[in-house]
């Protein structure tokens, strides 16, 4: 019997705080809220989640390391450290599954620093602005891809 599927999600720092900082920008949902909308995800496709948070940037990166082959799919929302670490970036880059980058906030519409994303080059897909939904909408997009990835190796 092989083993179920993990999904995998990523979460930097400060997301500790959701609902708490700022919640003008982020929202009044907290960290444990998104990881019951992702673990609804997960379970409607059949999949384990592997949930983490983490305030230091060499925690993410080894835990990227760790997950890089073990994972159908990575979601990633390395917060301040997108737009600060090519060690995430780095990390990111030898994943073998599909990587979607997550933002609660329109980056975009804040500081100009934000706009500038180390992670983008090397994930398949951004999700920006869309609240803590663009989780579920960045697991649903990472099914997507998996099953492609299934169906191009079986042709």
């Amino acid at each position: 019997m092989t083993a179920p599927q993990r999904i995998a999600v990523l979460n930097g720092p400060n997301l500790n705080l959701l609902g708490e900082r700022q919640p003008e920008v982020y929202g009044h949902e907290t960290l444990d809220d998104v990881r019951a909308l992702c673990r609804r995800g997960a379970d409607a496709a059949g999949l384990e989640l592997d949930f983490r948070q983490s305030n230091h940037e060499g925690e993410l990166v080894d835990a990227i390391q760790e997950l890089r082959h073990s994972t159908v799919g990575l979601v990633v929302n390395a917060a301040a450290y997108t737009h600060t670490s090519v060690a995430i970036r780095d990390a990111l880059a030898v994943v073998t599954a599909p990587v979607i980058e997550v933002h609660i906030s329109n980056v975009h519409r804040r500081e100009a620093f934000r706009g500038h994303s180390y992670l983008s080059d090397v994930v398949d897909g951004v999700i920006v602005g869309c609240g803590t939904q663009g989780y579920e909408l960045a697991i649903a997009r990472l099914v997507r891809l998996a099953a492609d990835r299934a169906a191009d190796s079986r042709s």
